[in-house]
């Protein structure tokens, strides 16, 4: 007999994998198949956050060079020079991290109060429209690909920081809001993909461990589902990053987000509504 649970962690880790560096929100739509699967609202939530351990793992190995080279120019760190060039992308991960743990955490505590106090159909509801947020947002930033910089400034930081903060509402893409918002401030696209999944991997790694650190335990999954959940989404994830940021630059996610969020609204009314 097979465990149906087991099959869902595995199909649900190969989604996170994926989706995770595209610009479509890989929370809101792996919180929506969930619910599919018929978990409730704040478990599809919490376990859709929690998946975001094992794309954590995949990007620190991907970008392992990249982590590497950052990481050399702590010994010569200090803060009046915090943003020159050897030091600005080090500076850029650590203080838009803390701007995303803050924004976070706020966004977080105010949406489990949303999530608790909507009905099924409401909660999808919720997710569709944040998710054609996301795709206005992208298609606005496909206009602004027009910059040359480089070196990451203190602004750049709390400003992307804040705005990944705020990926945790499902339904708002974390890499779509972090690289729309440094094409916004004079990027190319390459520069702002490759600083986008930098910065994501704490935050990524923070995010799971919310989940952990909140219910005290796994969320609502069993340490085989978990296991299972993370490796697959750890491994996809590893293989399919290469491939996808380059799908990104041919595709228009915009209109995906947009799509995939005005069926999320109708399929929220229509349960609303039962």
């Amino acid at each position: 007999m097979v465990d149906t649970s087991l099959v869902i962690a595995f199909v649900t880790g190969i989604l996170q994998g994926i989706f995770e560096w595209l610009p479509i929100s890989s929370e809101g739509n792996i919180t929506l198949f969930l619910r599919a699967m018929g978990k409730q609202p704040e478990a599809a939530l919490q376990f859709s956050l929690f998946l975001h351990l094992g794309t954590a793992i995949a990007a620190t190995v991907y970008y392992r060079g990249e982590i590497q080279r950052v990481l050399e120019s702590l010994p010569t760190w200090r803060p009046r020079s915090a943003f020159d060039e050897r030091q600005a992308e080090l500076s850029f991960i650590v203080v838009g991290t803390f701007a995303s743990g803050i924004v976070g955490i706020l966004a977080y505590a105010t949406l489990d109060a949303v999530v608790s106090d909507l009905a099924g159909g409401g909660f999808v509801a919720l997710i569709g429209v944040l998710l054609i947020g996301t795709g206005i947002l992208l298609r606005t930033a496909d206009r602004f690909e027009l910059g040359n910089r480089e070196t990451p400034t203190l602004r750049d930081a709390v400003l992307v920081g804040s705005m990944q903060g705020l990926s945790i509402l499902p339904g708002v893409s974390r890499s779509g809001t972090t690289a729309g918002t440094l094409l916004f401030r004079g990027y190319d696209g390459v520069n702002a993909f490759r600083l986008s999944f930098l910065l994501s991997i704490p935050a990524a790694a923070g995010a799971g461990m919310l989940i952990v650190l909140k219910t005290g335990a796994l969320p609502t999954v069993s340490l085989k589902a978990a296991v299972i959940a993370i490796g697959t989404s750890a491994v996809i994830g590893y293989l399919t990053i290469d491939a996808l940021l380059r799908v990104v630059e041919r595709v228009s996610f915009w209109a995906v987000c947009v799509g995939i969020g005005t069926l999320a609204v109708l399929g929220g009314v229509f349960l609303f509504t039962l």
